[in-house]
């Protein structure tokens, strides 16, 4: 199936490595241009040589902070100037604060702070400085990386879960707001993804693993790559009357109807 999306120009934040990586090197493998922001200069141009070499596509490396304004000006000039806008925006951001804690034990001002500027409020100033440019184009797609948790909260992530749901808000109200410029908004919501699969880093033990295996009615764990292409969908010019919604992709664990 032709995606719709070859020479579209896609912005993937956090991409150094793990998921944003290989998000990135999927819109790449289906013709899309990919611009690569993130805070690690030389992680940051190994990527982007490895995908214009893999797919053939224009892959550009912008080091910078998406808290920092200064940086996300300059990356709008670089969209602007280099590639004339921007069509897909996709909105990958860090963890919360390690290690994980019982909601009543999150007592740190500063953890909770930490999570909202990483996971929301860096959110919110990357699209501030480039949505215009996905405006004036009157084309856009806008897919942000949240969790299965915003749909059923899980122990330990109230802050993950706390921020990421207002990620899920606030991309709704992008969806209502953007759609009469011809732009969507939505979110894909991962759980039990083998973060070893094509990073070389196992975030769970031999046990952990087995236990996950266990919370899905598929019996394992989830592939990067299974999360990449729902992104890439949603990405996609024949998802274009898909807007406000978040994806699931957790092989069945939320049990909820909606």
């Amino acid at each position: 199936m032709d995606l719709g999306i070859t020479g579209k120009v896609a912005l993937v934040t956090a991409s150094s490595g793990g998921m944003g990586r290989n998000i990135a090197h999927a819109l790449a493998a289906e013709g899309a241009n990919v611009v690569l922001f993130a805070r690690t200069a030389d992680k940051l141009e190994a990527v982007a040589a490895e995908i214009a070499q893999t797919h053939g596509v224009q892959a550009r490396a912008v080091v910078g902070d998406m808290l920092l304004a200064s940086d996300l000006e300059r990356l709008a000039s670089i969209l602007k100037t280099e590639f004339g806008g921007l069509d897909i925006l996709v909105l990958n951001t860090g963890r919360a604060p390690n290690p994980l804690r019982a909601t009543l034990k999150e007592t740190e001002e500063d953890r909770w702070q930490e999570a909202y500027q990483n996971q929301l409020w860096s959110v919110i100033q990357v699209v501030n400085h480039v949505l215009p440019l996905m405006q004036d184009r009157g084309w856009g797609r806008i897919v942000a990386i949240t969790s299965a948790s915003v749909k059923q909260p899980m122990p330990h992530h109230s802050l993950s879960t706390v921020f990421r749901s207002g990620v899920t808000a606030y991309m709704r109200h992008l969806a209502n707001e953007m759609g009469r410029h011809g732009v969507t908004a939505n979110c894909v919501a991962p759980a039990l993804i083998d973060t070893s699969h094509r990073t070389g880093t196992a975030a769970y033990t031999p046990e952990q693993a087995e236990a996950r295996k266990k919370m899905t009615p598929l019996g394992r764990m989830g592939l990067q790559e299974e999360v990449c292409g729902v992104v890439t969908f949603l990405a996609s010019r024949q998802a274009g009357f898909v807007t406000g919604s978040t994806v699931t992709v957790d092989g069945g664990m939320v049990g909820s109807l909606f």
